[in-house]
């Protein structure tokens, strides 16, 4: 119960959750999470924190720069919530905004 409990506090906030619709189509740079939700490095890295701490997203380090996706095959809990939100998150209009401006973040390639 202790994981499934770490993973439903994880996603009881709305930045987390945006963080999680910004890496439905795989890995990004901290640098583009902390522009497009405009979020500065203290929080990013917290959230981030808490949602690696829940099992749902792992990082690299290149460089100076961390880069997260969602976890995949952690254990059954996560992967079936992280399922469930793959396909909620696209549907919601902060979800389609947050993976536009991505999607504009991507194509400059704005991280140092």
């Amino acid at each position: 119960m202790k994981t499934t409990t770490r993973v439903f506090k994880a996603l009881a906030h709305n930045t987390r959750l945006q963080i999680l619709s910004l890496l439905l189509d795989g890995e990004i740079c901290v640098c583009q999470i902390m522009s497009i939700l405009d979020l500065p490095q203290s929080t990013a890295s917290r959230h981030l924190g808490i949602l690696k701490n829940a099992g749902l997203v792992k990082d690299r380090k290149e460089g100076t720069w961390s880069h997260y996706s969602m976890t995949s095959g952690e254990d059954e809990i996560t992967d079936d919530l992280l399922d469930l939100l793959k396909k909620h998150l696209a549907r919601t209009r902060e979800g389609q905004r947050n993976r536009r401006m991505l999607a504009a973040a991507l194509s400059k390639k704005d991280c140092a």
